[in-house]
């Protein structure tokens, strides 16, 4: 797989996956978006903000999804299903402290794909 700073540790060569979509982001952003107005322009924009997302995830995707594997293992769950069961059962009731860190590096981790813009005006 391919990254967005140039390494590479796949049989892709370059444009990576990342690359080619930040290119038809530019492209919408500042050619479409420019060229029209109404429903296409509104289109192109949320196109535009799709395309952020996805170079976001392909950008940081590797990284969450082990952070988050770990953060699962550290709590004894091997998924999201098992920390929800666990959390009913009360198995997890005197690690309050490390499910609340762990959820929340969540949230902020997808946060930071979908929305990275709320942590400059998320209310302190």
């Amino acid at each position: 797989m391919s990254t967005v700073d140039g390494d590479r540790d796949g049989p892709h060569d370059i444009p990576s996956a990342a690359e080619l979509v930040e290119a038809v982001r530019e492209f919408l952003q500042t050619d479409v978006m420019a060229a029209t107005d109404g429903r296409t322009q509104f289109l192109a924009r949320v196109s535009v903000n799709v395309l952020a997302m996805v170079e976001r995830e392909l950008r940081l995707g590797r990284q969450q999804t082990e952070a988050h594997a770990a953060g699962l293992r550290r709590l004894g769950v091997h998924d999201e299903r098992g920390l929800a069961a666990a959390l009913r059962a009360g198995e997890l009731d005197d690690r309050i402290d490390e499910v609340t860190e762990f959820v929340r590096a969540t949230v902020a981790d997808k946060l930071g794909v979908a929305n990275p813009g709320y942590f400059d005006t998320a209310p302190p």
